[in-house]
C-alpha cells in the first residue's frame, strides 16, 4: 500500500515523536521517507547487518528475534524498529522479518541522526541511554505534591468555633480547612479562634463562616516548594491549602516545610544509632517511606536512593546487636551478623523483609549455642517492629541452619558448588549476596574469596546457577505490549520486582561468579563485569541503562503511591505511564531478554 505525501503526513501526525513536530518539519521530513515492500517470510535486515535506517510498519506483522532466534516482538502498524541498532553503532542489534505481506517506511540512518540532532524530544523518545539527573534533596525545587499533609482536617461553615478548636487539638493541628462538599470555602487557625473569638470576647457557638478566611490563598500540587515559600512570606500565612480545580486535596503549614528538611538519611540513621528500644526504632524507620519519596521526587539515581535507604537497615541492625549483647552479656566468641537479599546488595526500597545469618568463630561450643539464639531472636523480632518483616523463607539468624560455625558454611558452600541441585542453586543465589554488617568481618573474608574461587572453576555449577537465574523472565507480550499479571489481587499489573529488577539482579550475580568479581550490589557487578570483560562494552552498557530505567520506574511508582497516602509496593498498572515512558520500559524488559538469551547460549555478548 502506497501513501501519497499527504497520506504520509497525515500518518506521521498520529505517532510519537513526530506529532509534536510542527507542521512544517513534519511535511518535510515526509519527503525523506521511502516506502519498501516485503513479502511474508523474507528479512527486513538480520543480525549484524548495516542498518538502512530507521523502519516504521504501515500494514502487515513484522517479527523481531534477537541474536539466538528468540522472538522478543510482533510489531503492527505504527510501530518502528531498528533505533537500537541506529543508536550504537549503526549495526542490526536484532534480526527483523516480515510475518506477513508488509509495507514500511524507511528513514535514511543520515536523515535519522539529522533528526535526532535538531529535536531534543525527538532525541530523548529514541534514546534509551539513561539521562541526567540533578543531584540533592532540595525544599525549594520539590514538588509541592512531595510536602503536603493528605486528608486535611475540615469542617462544614455552620460548624461553631468551638467544634473546631476541639477537632484541632483532639488532631494536633492548628488549622482548619473549611470545606462545602469537596470544595474548599475558607481556611480557620488557632489564631483566629483566639483572635477573634476569645480576644473579641464572642461566643463559642459563632459559626466558623464569621471568622474563616475566606477564598485563602491556594496552589495546586504541581506547585514548588519555593512557591510555598514566596506566598508565606508574601501573605504572612502560615497554613497553604493545595487544591486542584477549587477541590481541596492537602495542605502545606510551616511544621511540614520544617519537617521536610530534617527528613534526610543522616537524620534517620543517627536516630536510629541513639535508639533504646526497637519500638523507638520503629518510629524512625516509619519515615522512610517519606524519605524515599523526598529522594526520587530531588532526582537522585536510584542505587543512590537504595543504599541511603539500606544504611538505615544496616545502622538499625548494628543498633538492636548492641542492645542485645547489653541484655545478654559480651558474646562468648567472635561473631559476624550478615545481610543478604536487597540488604546484603544495597538495594532497599519502600518494601523490605529481612534476609540474615550468623557466621560464628569456630571455637563456639554447644553452650555457646543458646547465647547466639536469644541474640538471634533479639535482632530479627526488633528488625520485625521496624517495619522489616520476617522473612517467608525463614532465611534468618533465627532458623539454626543458618547460624552456624565458620567451618559448617564452607562445608554449605563447597556442598552447594559439588552438587548443586535445585535446593543448593537458590540457596547460593541467595548466599552469593551476602554482606558484613556487624561483628568480627574477617570470618567472611576468606570465605568470600575461597568460595567465589571454587564456583568458577566448577563449570558445571556455574552451567546451573545460569539456567537458575533465567527463570525469571521480562514481562514481555509478543504485539508490542506487556506480559501483565493475569489474576487475583495484583491482576492486570507489571510485577517491577520479580519481572523487573530480579532477571537483572540474576544476571549480575552470574557475571560475578564468572568473573570472581566481588561487588555484591547489582549496578556495581555489571559495572565490573563490563570492566572485566566478562561482557562487551556493548552489551554491559545496554545492559546498565536498561536496568536504570526498569530500577527507576519501580522507584517513581513507589514515590507516587507514598504521595497519594499509600503503602508502596512493587506492582504497576501499564496505564500509570505515558506512552513514551511504556515504551522505553518495554525496550528495557526486551534488553534483559536478550542478555538473558546471550548467557544461556553461554556467549555473554561478546561478539
Amino acid at each position: 500500500m502506497a501513501l501519497d505525501p499527504d497520506a504520509l503526513v497525515d500518518f506521521l501526525s498520529a505517532m510519537d515523536p513526530y506529532a509534536a513536530l510542527t507542521p512544517e518539519a513534519r511535511r518535510a521530513l515526509a519527503h525523506r521517507f521511502r516506502q519498501q515492500d516485503v513479502a511474508a517470510g523474507h528479512p527486513v535486515y538480520t543480525f549484524g547487518d548495516r542498518l538502512d535506517g530507521l523502519y516504521i510498519v504501515v500494514t502487515g506483522e513484522i517479527e523481531v528475534r534477537d541474536e539466538h532466534g528468540a522472538q522478543i516482538s510482533l510489531l503492527g502498524p505504527r510501530n518502528s524498529f531498528g533505533e537500537r541498532g541506529l543508536g550504537r553503532d549503526g549495526l542490526a542489534a536484532t534480526t527483523a522479518t516480515a510475518r506477513s505481506d508488509a509495507t514500511l517506511l524507511v528513514l535514511p540512518a543520515a536523515e535519522y541522526h539529522d533528526l535526532v540532532a535538531a529535536h531534543d524530544h525527538v532525541r530523548r523518545f529514541f534514546d534509551r541511554r539513561r539521562q541526567a539527573r540533578p543531584e540533592g534533596n532540595d525544599l525549594a525545587t520539590s514538588r509541592v505534591e512531595t510536602l503536603m499533609a493528605r486528608s486535611p482536617l475540615t469542617c462544614p461553615p455552620d460548624a461553631t468555633a468551638q467544634d473546631a478548636a476541639r477537632r484541632m487539638r483532639a488532631a494536633g493541628v492548628s488549622s482548619i480547612c473549611v470545606t462545602e462538599g469537596d470544595r474548599l470555602a475558607g481556611i480557620v487557625t488557632l489564631r483566629d479562634v483566639s483572635g477573634k473569638i476569645v480576644a473579641e470576647g464572642r461566643s463559642l457557638d459563632t459559626p466558623l463562616s464569621d471568622i474563616m478566611t475566606r477564598d485563602p490563598v491556594t496552589l495546586e500540587p504541581s506547585a514548588l516548594g519555593s512557591d510555598v515559600l514566596h506566598a508565606m512570606m508574601e501573605h504572612g500565612i502560615g497554613h497553604l491549602p493545595i487544591c486542584v480545580a477549587g477541590r481541596l486535596v492537602g495542605i502545606v503549614t510551616q511544621t511540614d516545610l520544617t519537617r521536610y528538611q530534617a527528613v534526610t538519611s543522616a537524620d534517620l540513621v543517627g536516630e536510629v544509632a541513639t535508639a533504646d528500644t526497637a519500638e523507638e526504632m520503629a518510629r524512625v524507620t516509619a519515615r522512610i517511606p517519606q524519605l524515599l519519596s523526598q529522594l526520587v521526587a530531588a532526582g537522585n539515581r536510584h542505587e543512590v536512593t537504595t543504599r541511603l535507604v539500606t544504611d538505615i537497615a544496616d545502622a538499625a541492625t548494628r543498633r538492636l546487636l548492641a542492645l542485645a549483647e547489653a541484655e545478654f552479656g559480651p558474646p562468648p566468641v567472635p561473631y559476624l551478623w550478615l545481610a543478604c537479599g536487597s540488604q546484603g546488595r544495597q538495594e532497599q526500597t519502600g518494601v523490605s523483609d529481612q534476609d540474615n545469618c550468623l557466621i560464628l568463630d569456630d571455637a563456639a561450643t554447644e553452650t555457646d549455642f543458646g547465647y547466639f539464639d536469644r541474640l538471634a531472636r533479639f535482632v530479627s523480632d526488633g528488625l520485625h517492629t521496624c517495619g522489616y518483616v520476617y522473612c517467608p523463607g525463614d532465611m534468618m539468624a533465627t532458623n539454626p541452619r543458618w547460624r552456624q560455625p565458620l567451618r559448617v558454611w564452607r562445608d554449605y558452600f563447597r556442598t552447594w558448588i559439588s552438587r548443586p541441585d535445585p535446593e543448593a542453586q537458590m540457596l547460593a543465589s541467595v548466599m552469593f549476596d551476602l554482606r558484613a554488617i556487624g561483628g568480627t568481618r574477617s570470618l567472611f573474608d576468606d570465605l568470600r574469596e575461597e568460595t567465589l574461587a571454587k564456583a568458577q572453576k566448577n563449570s558445571i555449577f556455574v552451567s546451573h546457577m545460569i539456567a537458575n537465574s533465567l527463570k525469571h523472565t521480562p514481562p514481555l507480550g509478543l504485539i508490542r505490549g506487556f506480559a501483565l499479571i493475569r489474576s487475583g489481587e495484583h491482576k492486570n499489573t507489571l510485577d517491577l520486582k520479580h519481572s523487573g529488577v530480579v532477571p537483572v539482579t540474576d544476571l549480575g550475580r552470574v557475571y560475578a561468579l564468572q568473573g570472581r568479581l566481588l561487588p555484591v550490589n547489582t549496578r556495581a557487578r555489571l559495572a565490573a563485569a563490563r570492566s572485566a570483560g566478562v561482557i562487551s562494552e556493548r552489551g554491559g552498557q545496554d545492559l546498565l541503562d536498561a536496568y536504570d530505567h526498569i530500577a527507576e520506574t519501580r522507584l517513581n511508582h513507589q514515590a507516587r503511591q507514598v504521595r497519594r497516602g499509600e503503602a508502596p509496593d512493587n506492582f504497576l498498572a501499564p496505564a500509570e505511564l505515558s506512552d513514551f515512558d511504556r515504551a522505553h520500559l518495554r525496550d528495557a524488559f526486551v534488553v534483559v531478554k536478550g542478555m538473558q538469551s546471550s548467557v544461556g547460549h553461554g556467549r555473554g555478548m561478546l561478539s
